[in-house]
């Protein structure tokens, strides 16, 4: 099976394909913006991408969310709970843990299927 990249720079992709799995990880682009708006643009995103591949959030099979502050908890719960479609949870953990930018708030990593 090949393997699809798409987004890539040297260092990653955004998106890498294969066998009809997707992977990919989001962060959100408004650093001085609270944890609730990181998640929506982060969701947005990643909508975006799974649409461009062929997928949707219905599909989504595994998703780890990272936290730097898991007071944020909460706010981010809200946003992911309005946003995912009913009867299509993913397995997921949520983790706290120090990002690679002091304004993250919230980091993704998503596996879907095509």
């Amino acid at each position: 099976m090949p393997i699809e990249r798409f987004g890539s720079t040297p260092r990653y992709s955004d998106v890498v394909i294969h066998n009809d799995t997707i992977y990919l990880v989001e962060v959100a682009q408004t650093l001085e913006a609270d944890a609730a708006t990181q998640t929506r643009e982060i969701l947005a995103s990643i909508e975006q991408l799974l649409a461009r591949t062929g997928s949707d959030k219905s599909r989504l099979l595994q998703v780890t969310i990272y936290l730097a502050d898991m007071a944020d908890y909460d706010a981010m719960n809200e946003v992911w709970d309005a946003w995912l479609p009913a009867g299509s949870a993913p397995s997921r953990a949520c983790v706290q843990a120090r990002l690679a930018k002091p304004g993250y708030k919230v980091e993704l990593v998503v596996v879907a299927a095509r």
